[in-house]
């Protein structure tokens, strides 16, 4: 099947600490504010083409608002739009966000929230950001360790086969990786619409919540540049996760954090691998294989702590970074 879907846009969280979630995208990982409005403020990396890749948004609680999608073009939202429909989760048409056009809303069957569209705002750099590199939308900012750009979004599910299958069936992402657990159980999916492993990753949800957030993924390039920002976290009193080290799925190099609002954030070191082949055959981990469980997560690096399993936003009882610690 053909996707609609072009490529992952922005991802909009929700902060009960907002300012000093800005203060942390801004700061240390180096993103440039674009705009704000009302409790919103919109953040973009380097790289980013668009106005913004990250919406942050005061609330009482962590947590994600929406991930937009783009269209590969106006017949394929239209298309797109009508496929949806058919499923019983949409959630009908907005045009009321910064840079950006009319949006079609819908739900995964887990109820993630979720948008597509066709019209936004390229970013348009301002003499002192302007690059000379033309190929650049901005210049590589002077504080923190500046990412350059969005990667992908991971979501926690009640039910990784159905999300799965919304997203491959219904806007046409190929499945690339494959994590399957006790009794043959699918735990784990890795989809993407472009050569990337993933703009999307899957995940079971352990505490038996639906519709929750993992994380995000700001994409570096260098290996090198994870260990700096790990330095500069450890002097500020920025919580690690776990990294840097390298997954065996998606062979990329990782840090893991959690911003101040209590969001899970992961920074990447590299592309990991990409996928040109028309033909791909889906990579299957079995993880109650315990030789594949642990090179599936760290291919070398210390292990993931049990927060990575069972932690997600919005946090549910029992679940919180106090509860199951480190």
């Amino acid at each position: 099947m053909h996707s609609d879907i072009a490529q992952l846009v922005s991802l909009a969280l929700y902060s009960p600490k907002p300012e000093e979630s800005v203060t942390f995208f801004h700061d240390l990982l180096g993103m440039e504010i674009s705009h704000r409005e009302g409790q919103s403020v919109y953040l973009r990396a380097y790289e980013d083409f668009y106005q913004y890749t990250l919406k942050i948004t005061e609330a009482s609680q962590p947590g994600m608002e929406a991930v937009t999608w783009r269209a590969a073009s106006p017949e394929a939202l239209a298309q797109c739009v009508a496929h949806i429909e058919q499923t019983g989760l949409g959630g009908g048409w907005c045009a009321d966000d910064y840079a950006h056009g009319p949006a079609y809303r819908f739900c995964t069957p887990d109820g993630h929230r979720m948008q597509v569209l066709w019209e936004l705002d390229y970013f348009d750099a301002p003499p002192d950001l302007k690059s000379k590199l033309r190929s650049r939308p901005s210049k590589r900012p002077l504080r923190g360790v500046p990412v350059r750009r969005l990667d992908h979004v991971n979501l926690m599910a009640g039910d990784v086969p159905a999300n799965r299958a919304f997203m491959q069936e219904v806007l046409g992402f190929k499945l690339r990786e494959q994590k399957i657990g006790e009794g043959g159980a699918e735990v784990g999916a890795w989809l993407s619409v472009s050569a990337l492993v993933h703009e999307l990753a899957l995940m079971r949800d352990a505490s038996g919540a639906r519709g929750r957030f993992h994380h995000v993924a700001y994409w570096y390039g260098a290996p090198q540049h994870l260990l700096d920002i790990a330095d500069i976290f450890s002097d500020y009193g920025v919580r690690i996760e776990g990294g840097p080290a390298k997954h065996g799925t998606s062979q990329a190099y990782f840090l893991y954090c959690f911003e101040p609002g209590g969001n899970r954030v992961e920074l990447f070191g590299d592309t990991g691998y990409l996928i040109f082949d028309p033909d791909w055959q889906t990579v299957v981990w079995n993880v109650a294989n315990e030789g594949d469980l642990e090179k599936s997560s760290i291919w070398f690096g210390g292990a993931l702590p049990k927060s990575f399993y069972r932690y997600g936003t919005p946090v549910v009882g029992g679940h919180s970074l106090e509860d199951i610690g480190r």
